[in-house]
């Protein structure tokens, strides 16, 4: 057989359509950045593949398998005949390690005179050059870290920054993880870290300069570890303390928090784990005023009472290289260029 490639090799291939063929739940936890699932073994069928590897024997295990691949090989040729009508693109299958999942797909196509591919290793090569590149690539790098209250609006101008061209790692966006107690509401549930690590690496690896903006985090966002490397780099980057009324602060945080229809289940959910911090009395406080839809009021009381006491005690260890007042945000941009500029 031919076409069995490293990762490596096809790094700066912006050619190729990766196809992950492992169940969705697997594809769900983690993938390659870009990648298409379809899968040849659903999670019921593969957890019961697995469960008679290990109880019972490797080629039952072949053979069961076999048979569910069997049934989807009409509805995974018709998926993948529409990727490769796509010209110029190249069709490289992964599964978890470069197996029997991958090898029996890339297989068929490849004995049908498609020009197809396989990634040696799968799903763990790509991990392995994760793992043998990330901390080199981070070393290279010199980070505008912003700081700032909650509610200054710090990840929306990451994202007008990375619109302008500027290079930006969104750690929260990474994460789908705002970092606080209440920072999952309205998201849906954290990546895992190996899904973080590599939205990061990614954003690493496409940068046009070695001046990268990013957002200040504490060392943990919901379930996710930041690399030593990345948090030490970050505290030796250039800071950038933002504020703003806290009115403006209030509007936005009032609109990211509320957008979705369960955010009012979900943000009485967190307020629970908050006893630990404020009193219970006032804990149902504020659900009074979150079932009563008085989103101003609980958002204005949770900065004041909590949240902006919590962050200026933070700050007070931070050296910053810049302070802004953050009420017209075009200003604030033009100020944050002109701070990059100054280390180009």
């Amino acid at each position: 057989m031919f076409n069995i490639v490293d990762y490596e090799e096809l790094v700066d291939d912006n050619s190729c359509i990766f196809v992950d063929v492992r169940s969705p739940k697997e594809f769900k936890e983690a993938t390659i950045k870009g990648a298409i699932n379809i899968p040849v073994l659903l999670d019921e069928e593969r957890e019961e593949v697995g469960t008679v590897y290990v109880r019972e024997n490797t080629e039952k295990a072949k053979k069961i398998g076999i048979e569910y691949i069997s049934k989807r090989l009409p509805e995974i040729f018709e998926q993948v005949q529409e990727l490769y009508s796509q010209k110029g693109k190249k069709i490289v299958f992964f599964c978890a390690r470069g197996g029997m999942r991958s090898g029996t797909v890339y297989s068929l196509f490849y004995s049908l005179g498609y020009k197809v591919y396989k990634l040696k290793n799968g799903y763990k090569g790509y991990r392995k050059y994760i793992n043998d590149n990330f901390k080199k690539l981070n070393e290279e790098v010199k980070y505008i870290v912003l700081y700032g209250k909650t509610g200054v609006g710090k990840t929306e101008y990451l994202k007008e920054l990375r619109k302008r061209g500027y290079n930006v790692v969104d750690l929260e966006g990474a994460a789908n993880h705002r970092g606080s107690i209440l920072g999952g509401v309205a998201l849906g549930g954290c990546r895992s870290q190996k899904a973080f690590e590599t939205e990061v690496f990614e954003e690493l690896k496409n940068k046009n300069s070695n001046i990268v903006f990013i957002e200040g985090e504490s060392k943990r966002i919901g379930n996710i570890i930041l690399p030593t490397f990345l948090s030490d780099a970050m505290q030796k980057g250039i800071k950038v303390c933002m504020d703003d009324t806290i009115e403006n602060r209030r509007d936005l945080l009032v609109k990211e928090y509320t957008k979705d229809e369960k955010s009012v289940g979900d943000i009485l959910r967190c307020l629970e784990y908050m006893s630990k911090y404020i009193s219970k009395k006032r804990i149902e406080e504020y659900k009074t005023m979150v079932t009563e839809g008085n989103f101003d009021e609980v958002c204005e009381a949770l900065m004041v009472e909590y949240y902006d006491p919590l962050y200026t005690n933070g700050f007070k260890e931070k050296d910053f290289y810049k302070e802004l007042f953050c009420d017209d945000k075009e200003k604030t941009i033009k100020e944050l260029i002109d701070i990059y500029n100054e280390f180009v």
